[in-house]
């Protein structure tokens, strides 16, 4: 990945997405409302605790970007990896001559287009939720589709990838295993195009283009960002691409007035461990004694992206670390308090304001940037990540489990 990557790139992603409204309206009858548009609510949390200092003084208003119930993919990975498809697509239209003297891109849904795709393989390596958003977009342009998943992926996403036509592979190996199994397998044929998780610039992109809608939803929302208003974004982390994406473009948006942290499992730190140690590239959790066990199936990754990692370097504020129990007690009180219905992975976001106005480590930040004196005008976003197709019977086991989480003594 390029460190050449500009507000231009972000904006090239966005107007991509435009392009092809007219497609995804067609394939997807859920989006004719928003005209194409797949995108989340920004939506205060009113009845949650708000974030306080110690001492109980205010710091800020809490808000939840509601990446949970984004449509047609139902989690975050909606925006790198249908861009990413899009952007294959769009690439085999014009090589095809399928978009010379088209009106718009509607043409892509016809017959020419879904038999020119069906010569084409997309493949990618998935813990799940980038496989649901690659293998529901691919298949419904015609696409053959190859998800590689790893033994931590939950039954309940093969079978919703399977329903849709897509051919799931299943590895007794972790994330970094899949994902290189998939990677050999599309190396081997030229009809096959394997999404990479670990390198993609077509991905990254696709999520920094959350940070031009972030920055107008804030505005209609009233919320100032600047130097005196500062903005804190918790953003749960698996390989880094996602989170990183987003990061990249709110920082070029927001500059010093945002400040982004990485919530990861305690068990699956692996961007912690990739920042934590610059000179030995690769790095995994397993080299530092983790054991990458955690029912965060989303955020259960050894290795972080090096592409991520040398991007987030310089801009990134921090890398938190939760336990399990933690998230599901957050996405117990999440749907108590809130009505909202996330998977763990995505729970993960909250315990970000928390630890850092209740850390030593937290408040130093705060200090060094100069920011205690401000808190009570900031605003802190947690991004939750996964949740609209959990299965209800698996639900209401995350619920159980945090509900006795919350109620023990």
């Amino acid at each position: 990945m390029s460190s050449d990557i500009s507000m231009a790139d972000v904006k090239a992603a966005a107007q991509r997405l435009d392009r092809f409204a007219p497609v995804l309206m067609a394939l997807f009858p859920e989006l004719r409302a928003t005209q194409g548009v797949i995108e989340s609510a920004l939506l205060p949390l009113n009845h949650l605790q708000q974030p306080q200092l110690p001492g109980g003084a205010a710091a800020g208003a809490l808000w939840i970007k509601a990446d949970h119930a984004l449509p047609v993919a139902g989690s975050i990975k909606a925006r790198g990896g249908i861009h990413e498809v899009l952007e294959f697509a769009e690439s085999l239209a014009h090589r095809h001559g399928l978009l010379d003297g088209a009106p718009d891109y509607g043409v892509l849904v016809g017959e020419s287009a879904r038999t020119l795709f069906a010569q084409y393989e997309i493949s990618v390596g998935s813990t799940g939720n980038l496989g649901l958003s690659i293998g529901i977009m691919a298949s419904a342009l015609g696409f053959r589709v190859t998800v590689h998943m790893s033994s931590d992926a939950k039954q309940w996403k093969k079978d919703k990838l399977r329903a849709n036509g897509v051919a799931v592979l299943e590895y007794e190996g972790d994330y970094a295993q899949a994902v290189e199994a998939g990677r050999q397998r599309a190396a081997s044929d030229e009809f096959s195009y394997f999404v990479d998780d670990e390198h993609s610039l077509s991905l990254f992109l696709g999520y920094s283009v959350a940070a031009l809608r972030l920055q107008r939803q804030l505005v209609e929302s009233g919320i100032q960002v600047d130097a005196t208003h500062p903005l804190f974004i918790y953003l749960p982390c698996g390989v880094g691409g996602a989170p990183a994406g987003i990061t990249f473009g709110c920082k070029l948006i927001f500059g010093d007035a945002v400040h982004c942290f990485f919530v990861e499992p305690t068990a699956a730190a692996c961007f912690l461990a990739g920042m934590s140690n610059p000179d030995r590239p690769g790095i995994s959790i397993y080299d530092v004694g983790m054991d990458n066990q955690t029912e965060a199936d989303g955020l259960a990754v050894p290795v972080a992206s090096e592409l991520a990692l040398a991007q987030m370097r310089p801009m990134l504020s921090g890398v938190m670390t939760t336990t399990d129990d933690t998230m599901f007690a957050d996405l117990y009180r999440l749907h108590e308090q809130e009505g909202m219905k996330v998977e763990p992975s995505a729970a993960a976001s909250l315990s970000g304001p928390r630890m850092l106005l209740s850390s030593e480590a937290g408040l130093a930040y705060l200090r060094q940037q100069g920011l205690l004196h401000l808190m009570n005008q900031a605003n802190h976003i947690a991004w939750s990540t996964g949740g609209l197709f959990v299965p209800d019977q698996e639900y209401r086991g995350f619920l159980e489990h945090g509900r006795t989480v919350v109620t023990m003594p």
